[in-house]
């Protein structure tokens, strides 16, 4: 469940304006700071994204950074940054992101789960909203378990 990865201490808000660079950077500073992912992951979030990787924007203004596992997974862990102000990707209009999503899986079985649950929360468009207008990562948090515990 996603509940299970993504905790109050890997959620965070940012009200100045960034680059898509700089809001990779800032979603992964939880899981690296963890342990979860190297710096070398961080990078080859970077270096994709750079050769045009805008795959990584799900649409509704929402991305969700990663790389393979061997560029650098510990651990499979998520964060979350939202953002006041979107950071476009590619500086491109059409792939603006204010809600970024970093995402480490080191296998196969914990990237479905994980990746299923999200899933299911950002298809529900009242969800995605209640994220967006959320104030702190415990509303977060608390918004994701009710939205575990009624599916």
């Amino acid at each position: 469940m996603l509940s299970d990865f993504l905790t109050a201490d890997r959620i965070d808000f940012c009200q100045s304006k960034l680059t898509w660079q700089q809001a990779v950077a800032r979603v992964a500073q939880p899981l690296l700071d963890a342990g979860d992912i190297t710096s070398g992951y961080v990078q080859a979030m970077l270096d994709s994204i750079a050769a045009g990787g805008t795959y990584i924007n799900l649409g509704h203004g929402i991305a969700l950074a990663h790389a393979r596992p061997e560029s650098g997974a510990v651990r499979t862990a998520i964060s979350m940054l939202r953002l006041r102000e979107p950071a476009p990707l590619l500086g491109q209009p059409q792939h603006a992101v204010d809600l970024y999503f970093c995402f480490a899986a080191v296998d196969a079985d914990a990237h479905m789960s994980a990746m299923a649950s999200l899933a299911r929360i950002l298809s529900d468009a009242q969800t995605r909203q209640a994220l967006r207008d959320a104030a702190s990562a415990p509303e977060v948090v608390k918004l994701i378990t009710e939205f575990e515990e009624s599916q």
